[in-house]
């Protein structure tokens, strides 16, 4: 079974031990407080020093909390606890001892009670009356070695010690509470000087924090060291990309990753325009039966006729005009564009530009950009005939304009960059990083991500991935556009200076 990893069977068993050892201990608790209780501890246990009648043998003898007593031998001084440990109020009516009016003893092995001091909780001051004798009968009695204590109420967790001062023995003789408690018990719980400190953890809970500890390095040992598995959604076989040439950078990069990460796929790029990818992949889901493993990018939507071909929106692309370096204009009006494409402007200098004649470097029929120019930019207009084979020279002495027709976003670029005076248009990411040429800012808006998602810039179009038909949900097509659309291939995609549809500002440009 898939999920029976190793790193799945860690994490269950830590997740289980986290739930369990919280609800055991809650468990024990109960079970072990359940009830009423009456618990009693030893908090100190010292030796003292002196006699309380031989000053000059011990001037500084700690005994000023009681009276001073003469005949005094080893003298000691304890500390005794006695609390509420269960989950039930005790009442004076719960002592069982016959002695109605004592409830509890106790007593001091070898060593005889001199002064007693009783320390009430402090949030339950009221307890010492309860030590009072009344009529000489009742309260808190001593006599040789025992305490005998009165009926004390006490609420959950409330309590009460007791300082006691004795002779005789020696610090450390055994010391006993003894007493009984309907339908409960007393019991001794672990005793504790005043200058103990509790342990960090229990034993139940230092047990736990370890596998825990274990399963946590355990699990980041998994991760660390075992081969990643390949992410979920990935598919593997092959798969054909054609269209657009200048959205092909982005593709051939996310084209690289998704193999990297889905190890059993094989992605080419083959773009050669966006009008002969869609005719392309209309053709091969005409021939066959079922959606091809083609894909196919354009610039802008499909012809109208292209009916059977499923559309997917994948983001919002920039262009942008491109300019030689010797060409000195930084921003044209829409106006002037139209002018020069319709070959009204054939000198840089009739636009405050250097005496060079403008060179239109263009794409072929099979562009997208192209169309995309046509339609956002020259108010569907085409551009003039193809007058020029190397883009240097007219093919006749009467073309009133030099235009050129190339085959892909990279040529252009390339001759733009070379020929003074050239002029081209290209996907903006591609034309940021050419050298020798620079982008126009086009009505006084520049081409940037801000102007893509706030819409001031008008080059711009969304990029669609058309396939024949919907692709299998298991397929290496469906897979493939699932990642570049909603999964990792977003990263890609804003790299290459686009902005992807599903994004909060991607997602309201797209629909509209």
């Amino acid at each position: 079974m898939d999920w029976l990893s190793p790193e799945n069977v860690v994490a269950v068993v830590a997740a289980l031990l986290g739930l369990v050892a919280p609800a055991a201990g809650a468990v024990y608790q109960l079970r072990t407080r359940r009830g009423k209780h009456i618990g009693h501890r030893v908090q100190m246990d010292t030796s003292i020093g002196g006699n309380a009648g031989d000053t000059q043998a011990q001037p500084d003898a700690p005994l000023g909390l009681f009276t001073d007593q003469p005949g005094m031998s080893n003298p000691t001084l304890a500390l005794v606890r006695i609390e509420n440990t269960g989950t039930s109020s005790i009442s004076d009516a719960d002592y069982t001892n016959p002695d109605k009016n004592h409830g509890l003893t106790v007593v001091f092995a070898e060593r005889t009670v001199r002064s007693v001091e009783v320390i009430p909780d402090p949030k339950a001051e009221h307890l010492l009356g309860h030590f009072v004798p009344v009529e000489g009968k009742g309260g808190m009695q001593y006599n040789g070695n025992t305490i005998r204590l009165p009926r004390v109420p006490l609420n959950e967790d409330q309590h009460f010690k007791l300082l006691v001062l004795l002779s005789g023995g020696h610090a450390g003789d055994k010391i006993d509470v003894t007493g009984g408690i309907q339908d409960g018990k007393v019991e001794r719980t672990r005793s504790m000087s005043v200058d103990d400190k509790p342990p960090l953890f229990s034993k139940p809970a230092l047990g736990t924090t370890i596998v825990l500890a274990v399963c946590l390095l355990t699990l980041a040992g998994i991760i660390v060291f075992r081969q990643p598995a390949p992410p979920i959604g990935c598919a593997t076989g092959r798969l054909k990309v054609v269209g657009s040439t200048a959205f092909a950078p982005a593709m051939k990069e996310l084209a690289s990753r998704y193999v990297a990460e889905c190890p059993g796929s094989e992605i080419t790029v083959d773009a050669h325009g966006s009008n002969e990818g869609v005719r392309e992949l209309a053709e091969a889901g005409g021939a066959d039966n079922g959606s091809p493993a083609l894909l196919a990018l354009s610039d802008g939507p499909k012809p109208a006729s292209f009916t059977q071909l499923r559309e997917d929106r994948v983001a919002i692309a920039a262009f942008a005009l491109v300019v030689n370096d010797k060409v000195n204009v930084k921003n044209l009006t829409v106006d002037e564009i139209r002018r020069i494409y319709q070959g009204d402007v054939v000198d840089w200098k009739d636009l405050g530009g250097p005496d060079l004649p403008i060179r239109l470097v263009s794409r072929d029929a099979n562009s997208g950009t192209r169309d995309l120019l046509r339609r956002r930019i020259l108010d569907g207009q085409g551009e003039p005939a193809f007058t020029s084979r190397d883009c240097e020279n007219k093919n006749s002495p009467q073309d009133k304009v030099i235009r050129c027709e190339l085959g892909s976003t990279g040529e252009v670029l390339k001759t733009v960059a070379r020929l003074e005076g050239a002029v081209g248009y290209s996907e903006l990411g591609a034309a940021a990083t050419t050298k020798g040429l620079h982008t126009l800012n086009i009505d006084g808006h520049a081409p940037s991500i801000k102007a893509i998602g706030d819409d001031t810039y008008r080059f711009t179009e969304i990029e669609y991935a058309y396939t024949d038909g919907a692709p299998a949900s298991d397929s290496l097509t469906s897979s493939f556009l699932n990642y570049m659309i909603r999964g990792n291939g977003q990263e890609v995609l804003k790299a290459f200076g686009h902005l992807p549809c599903f994004t909060p500002d991607g997602l309201k440009r797209c629909q509209s």
